[in-house]
Protein backbone atom coordinates (compact mmCIF):
# COMPACT_ATOMS: atom_id res chain seq x y z
CA UNK A 1 0.00 0.00 0.00
CA UNK A 2 1.30 3.45 -0.91
CA UNK A 3 1.31 5.91 1.97
CA UNK A 4 0.52 9.60 1.67
CA UNK A 5 3.62 11.75 1.14
CA UNK A 6 1.95 15.17 1.28
CA UNK A 7 -1.22 17.05 0.42
CA UNK A 8 -0.96 20.10 -1.83
CA UNK A 9 -3.43 22.83 -0.88
CA UNK A 10 -4.95 24.98 -3.63
CA UNK A 11 -3.14 28.27 -4.29
CA UNK A 12 -4.81 31.54 -5.16
CA UNK A 13 -6.13 31.76 -8.69
CA UNK A 14 -5.13 33.67 -11.80
CA UNK A 15 -6.48 34.14 -15.31
CA UNK A 16 -5.08 32.52 -18.45
CA UNK A 17 -6.18 34.92 -21.16
CA UNK A 18 -9.70 36.13 -20.45
CA UNK A 19 -11.38 32.72 -20.61
CA UNK A 20 -9.77 30.46 -18.03
CA UNK A 21 -9.78 31.30 -14.30
CA UNK A 22 -7.33 28.72 -12.99
CA UNK A 23 -5.49 27.53 -9.92
CA UNK A 24 -2.18 25.77 -10.60
CA UNK A 25 -2.51 22.83 -8.21
CA UNK A 26 1.05 21.64 -8.74
CA UNK A 27 4.05 22.64 -10.81
CA UNK A 28 7.50 21.29 -11.66
CA UNK A 29 8.93 24.56 -10.34
CA UNK A 30 8.42 23.18 -6.81
CA UNK A 31 7.77 19.43 -6.94
CA UNK A 32 9.67 18.10 -9.97
CA UNK A 33 10.73 14.72 -8.60
CA UNK A 34 7.46 14.00 -6.81
CA UNK A 35 5.17 14.62 -9.80
CA UNK A 36 7.21 13.33 -12.78
CA UNK A 37 6.26 12.44 -15.53
CA UNK A 38 3.71 15.23 -15.02
CA UNK A 39 4.69 18.88 -14.95
CA UNK A 40 1.75 21.11 -14.13
CA UNK A 41 -1.97 20.96 -13.44
CA UNK A 42 -4.34 23.91 -13.90
CA UNK A 43 -7.86 23.53 -12.49
CA UNK A 44 -10.25 25.98 -14.15
CA UNK A 45 -13.51 26.91 -12.49
CA UNK A 46 -16.18 26.12 -11.76
CA UNK A 47 -16.91 29.63 -13.00
CA UNK A 48 -20.11 30.98 -14.56
CA UNK A 49 -19.70 33.11 -17.67
CA UNK A 50 -22.38 35.45 -18.94
CA UNK A 51 -23.36 35.23 -22.62
CA UNK A 52 -20.99 37.16 -24.88
CA UNK A 53 -20.52 38.08 -28.52
CA UNK A 54 -16.77 37.41 -28.75
CA UNK A 55 -15.25 34.10 -27.56
CA UNK A 56 -13.08 34.33 -24.47
CA UNK A 57 -9.86 32.36 -24.22
CA UNK A 58 -6.15 32.56 -24.92
CA UNK A 59 -4.68 33.46 -28.30
CA UNK A 60 -1.85 31.94 -30.31
CA UNK A 61 1.12 30.79 -28.21
CA UNK A 62 3.89 28.17 -28.58
CA UNK A 63 4.99 25.01 -26.77
CA UNK A 64 7.93 22.61 -27.08
CA UNK A 65 8.97 19.49 -25.19
CA UNK A 66 5.63 18.63 -23.56
CA UNK A 67 2.09 17.39 -24.09
CA UNK A 68 -1.01 19.23 -22.88
CA UNK A 69 -4.13 17.33 -21.84
CA UNK A 70 -7.39 19.31 -21.58
CA UNK A 71 -10.34 17.58 -19.89
CA UNK A 72 -13.70 19.39 -19.92
CA UNK A 73 -16.34 18.71 -17.26
CA UNK A 74 -18.68 21.66 -17.90
CA UNK A 75 -18.73 24.03 -20.86
CA UNK A 76 -17.08 23.77 -24.26
CA UNK A 77 -13.56 24.54 -25.50
CA UNK A 78 -12.42 24.99 -29.11
CA UNK A 79 -8.83 24.30 -30.12
CA UNK A 80 -6.74 25.05 -33.20
CA UNK A 81 -3.02 24.40 -33.77
CA UNK A 82 -0.26 24.57 -36.36
CA UNK A 83 -0.17 20.78 -36.84
CA UNK A 84 -3.62 21.01 -38.42
CA UNK A 85 -5.31 19.70 -35.29
CA UNK A 86 -8.40 21.26 -33.84
CA UNK A 87 -12.00 20.90 -32.83
CA UNK A 88 -14.48 21.51 -30.06
CA UNK A 89 -14.88 19.38 -26.95
CA UNK A 90 -17.67 19.38 -24.39
CA UNK A 91 -18.39 17.65 -21.07
CA UNK A 92 -16.41 14.42 -20.75
CA UNK A 93 -14.25 15.02 -23.83
CA UNK A 94 -10.47 15.37 -23.96
CA UNK A 95 -7.89 17.12 -26.16
CA UNK A 96 -4.41 15.55 -25.99
CA UNK A 97 -1.89 17.78 -27.79
CA UNK A 98 1.71 16.76 -28.39
CA UNK A 99 3.88 19.86 -28.71
CA UNK A 100 7.00 17.79 -29.40
CA UNK A 101 9.52 19.79 -31.42
CA UNK A 102 7.24 22.80 -31.60
CA UNK A 103 3.63 23.84 -32.02
CA UNK A 104 1.47 26.95 -32.03
CA UNK A 105 -2.06 26.75 -30.70
CA UNK A 106 -4.98 28.69 -29.32
CA UNK A 107 -7.90 27.81 -27.06
CA UNK A 108 -11.20 29.65 -26.80
CA UNK A 109 -14.71 29.01 -25.55
CA UNK A 110 -16.75 27.46 -28.34
CA UNK A 111 -19.10 29.76 -30.29
CA UNK A 112 -22.12 27.95 -28.81
CA UNK A 113 -20.89 28.24 -25.22
CA UNK A 114 -19.93 31.89 -25.81
CA UNK A 115 -23.43 32.75 -27.00
CA UNK A 116 -25.37 30.98 -24.27
CA UNK A 117 -22.92 31.35 -21.36
CA UNK A 118 -22.83 28.94 -18.46
CA UNK A 119 -20.49 27.14 -16.09
CA UNK A 120 -16.95 26.26 -17.20
CA UNK A 121 -15.05 23.56 -15.32
CA UNK A 122 -11.99 21.85 -16.77
CA UNK A 123 -8.43 20.84 -16.07
CA UNK A 124 -5.30 21.14 -18.17
CA UNK A 125 -2.41 18.82 -17.43
CA UNK A 126 1.13 19.16 -18.77
CA UNK A 127 2.89 15.84 -19.39
CA UNK A 128 6.66 15.74 -19.80
CA UNK A 129 8.28 14.09 -22.82
CA UNK A 130 11.44 12.01 -22.36
CA UNK A 131 14.60 13.52 -23.88
CA UNK A 132 14.46 11.05 -26.79
CA UNK A 133 10.95 12.30 -27.67
CA UNK A 134 11.30 16.05 -27.00
CA UNK A 135 11.58 16.79 -30.73
CA UNK A 136 8.94 14.33 -31.92
CA UNK A 137 6.57 15.74 -34.58
CA UNK A 138 3.70 17.76 -33.16
CA UNK A 139 0.29 16.15 -33.11
CA UNK A 140 -3.26 16.30 -31.77
CA UNK A 141 -5.69 13.70 -30.46
CA UNK A 142 -9.37 14.41 -29.93
CA UNK A 143 -10.82 11.83 -27.54
CA UNK A 144 -14.58 11.85 -27.05
CA UNK A 145 -16.26 10.64 -23.88
CA UNK A 146 -17.67 7.51 -25.54
CA UNK A 147 -14.21 6.44 -26.78
CA UNK A 148 -12.78 5.80 -23.31
CA UNK A 149 -13.06 2.55 -21.32
CA UNK A 150 -15.35 2.80 -18.29
CA UNK A 151 -14.28 0.36 -15.58
CA UNK A 152 -16.54 -0.66 -12.70
CA UNK A 153 -14.66 -0.63 -9.40
CA UNK A 154 -14.97 -3.50 -6.93
CA UNK A 155 -17.82 -3.58 -4.38
CA UNK A 156 -19.86 -0.95 -6.21
CA UNK A 157 -17.30 1.68 -5.17
CA UNK A 158 -17.68 3.69 -8.37
CA UNK A 159 -16.55 3.90 -11.98
CA UNK A 160 -13.14 4.77 -13.41
CA UNK A 161 -12.73 6.26 -16.89
CA UNK A 162 -9.34 5.61 -18.52
CA UNK A 163 -8.05 8.44 -20.71
CA UNK A 164 -4.45 7.50 -21.39
CA UNK A 165 -1.98 4.79 -20.45
CA UNK A 166 -2.78 1.56 -18.65
CA UNK A 167 -4.92 0.59 -15.67
CA UNK A 168 -4.86 -3.13 -14.91
CA UNK A 169 -5.64 -4.94 -18.15
CA UNK A 170 -7.24 -1.86 -19.73
CA UNK A 171 -5.59 0.56 -22.17
CA UNK A 172 -6.67 4.15 -22.66
CA UNK A 173 -7.13 5.59 -26.16
CA UNK A 174 -4.50 8.36 -25.87
CA UNK A 175 -1.06 7.63 -27.31
CA UNK A 176 1.63 8.29 -24.70
CA UNK A 177 5.43 8.43 -24.73
CA UNK A 178 6.19 6.97 -21.28
CA UNK A 179 4.44 4.52 -18.93
CA UNK A 180 1.61 6.33 -17.14
CA UNK A 181 -2.06 6.37 -16.24
CA UNK A 182 -4.41 9.34 -16.61
CA UNK A 183 -7.96 8.55 -15.48
CA UNK A 184 -10.86 10.12 -13.67
CA UNK A 185 -13.28 8.35 -11.38
CA UNK A 186 -16.70 8.84 -9.84
CA UNK A 187 -16.62 7.42 -6.31
CA UNK A 188 -19.59 6.38 -4.17
CA UNK A 189 -19.91 7.68 -0.62
CA UNK A 190 -19.08 5.33 2.22
CA UNK A 191 -17.08 2.84 0.15
CA UNK A 192 -13.40 1.95 0.40
CA UNK A 193 -11.80 2.43 -2.99
CA UNK A 194 -8.59 0.60 -3.82
CA UNK A 195 -6.77 1.47 -7.03
CA UNK A 196 -3.81 -0.59 -8.25
CA UNK A 197 -0.74 1.50 -9.15
CA UNK A 198 2.71 -0.02 -9.89
CA UNK A 199 5.43 0.22 -7.27
CA UNK A 200 8.02 2.86 -8.14
CA UNK A 201 5.51 5.14 -9.88
CA UNK A 202 4.67 8.63 -8.71
CA UNK A 203 0.96 8.94 -7.94
CA UNK A 204 -1.31 11.95 -7.44
CA UNK A 205 -5.05 12.02 -6.77
CA UNK A 206 -6.72 15.36 -7.52
CA UNK A 207 -10.05 15.95 -5.79
CA UNK A 208 -12.41 17.63 -8.25
CA UNK A 209 -15.65 17.28 -6.27
CA UNK A 210 -16.62 15.92 -2.85
CA UNK A 211 -14.54 14.96 0.19
CA UNK A 212 -12.33 11.96 0.96
CA UNK A 213 -10.44 10.53 3.90
CA UNK A 214 -6.97 9.45 2.81
CA UNK A 215 -4.27 8.35 5.22
CA UNK A 216 -6.22 9.88 8.08
CA UNK A 217 -6.49 13.28 6.36
CA UNK A 218 -9.68 14.89 5.10
CA UNK A 219 -9.26 16.35 1.63
CA UNK A 220 -11.64 18.27 -0.60
CA UNK A 221 -11.99 20.08 -3.92
CA UNK A 222 -8.78 21.40 -5.53
CA UNK A 223 -6.51 19.54 -3.11
CA UNK A 224 -3.94 17.07 -4.44
CA UNK A 225 -2.84 13.94 -2.57
CA UNK A 226 0.73 12.89 -3.39
CA UNK A 227 1.71 9.30 -2.55
CA UNK A 228 5.06 7.65 -1.85
CA UNK A 229 6.53 5.53 -4.64
CA UNK A 230 6.77 2.37 -2.54
CA UNK A 231 3.77 0.04 -2.53
CA UNK A 232 1.43 -1.15 -5.25
CA UNK A 233 -1.99 0.36 -4.60
CA UNK A 234 -3.76 3.31 -2.94
CA UNK A 235 -6.81 3.45 -0.68
CA UNK A 236 -9.43 6.22 -0.75
CA UNK A 237 -12.45 6.61 1.53
CA UNK A 238 -15.10 8.96 0.07
CA UNK A 239 -17.15 10.73 2.76
CA UNK A 240 -19.53 11.90 0.02
CA UNK A 241 -19.98 11.08 -3.63
CA UNK A 242 -16.80 12.38 -5.21
CA UNK A 243 -15.00 12.93 -8.49
CA UNK A 244 -11.22 12.52 -8.63
CA UNK A 245 -8.46 12.60 -11.23
CA UNK A 246 -5.84 9.84 -10.98
CA UNK A 247 -2.37 10.70 -12.28
CA UNK A 248 0.27 8.00 -12.01
CA UNK A 249 3.44 7.36 -13.96
CA UNK A 250 6.97 6.06 -14.09
CA UNK A 251 9.25 9.00 -13.22
CA UNK A 252 11.34 10.42 -16.05
CA UNK A 253 14.67 10.73 -14.30
CA UNK A 254 16.14 13.48 -16.46
CA UNK A 255 16.85 17.17 -15.87
CA UNK A 256 13.86 19.51 -16.21
CA UNK A 257 14.54 23.04 -17.44
CA UNK A 258 11.54 25.21 -18.21
CA UNK A 259 10.93 28.69 -19.53
CA UNK A 260 7.30 29.66 -19.98
CA UNK A 261 5.75 27.31 -22.55
CA UNK A 262 9.01 25.40 -23.23
CA UNK A 263 10.21 22.48 -21.07
CA UNK A 264 13.49 20.85 -22.09
CA UNK A 265 16.53 19.24 -20.43
CA UNK A 266 19.13 22.00 -20.71
CA UNK A 267 19.32 25.78 -20.81
CA UNK A 268 20.89 25.54 -24.27
CA UNK A 269 17.83 23.66 -25.54
CA UNK A 270 15.59 26.38 -24.12
CA UNK A 271 17.59 29.07 -25.92
CA UNK A 272 17.31 27.05 -29.15
CA UNK A 273 13.54 26.74 -28.67
CA UNK A 274 13.26 30.53 -28.36
CA UNK A 275 15.34 31.04 -31.52
CA UNK A 276 13.31 28.46 -33.45
CA UNK A 277 10.02 30.02 -32.36
CA UNK A 278 11.17 33.52 -33.28
CA UNK A 279 12.34 32.33 -36.71
CA UNK A 280 8.98 30.70 -37.53
CA UNK A 281 10.00 27.04 -37.20
CA UNK A 282 6.92 26.14 -35.15
CA UNK A 283 4.70 26.37 -38.22
CA UNK A 284 1.84 28.69 -39.00
CA UNK A 285 -1.74 28.96 -37.85
CA UNK A 286 -4.41 28.86 -40.53
CA UNK A 287 -6.69 31.88 -40.56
Amino acid sequence: MKSVSRVFDPPSGHWVGDGFPVRSLFSYHEHTDAISPFLLLDFAGPYEFAPAQQPRGVGVHPHRGIETVTIVYHGEVSHQDSSGGGGTIGPGDVQWMTAGGGILHQEFHSPTFTARGGVLQMVQLWVNLPAASKMTPAGYQSILANQMPHIDLADDAGTLRLIGGQFGDHQGPAHTFSPLCVADAKLNAGKEVRLAVPAGWNTQVVVLEGHLLVGGQRVGPAQVINFERAGEDIALHPESDAMVLLLAGQPIQEPVVGYGPFVMNTREEIMQAIRDFESGKFGRMEA
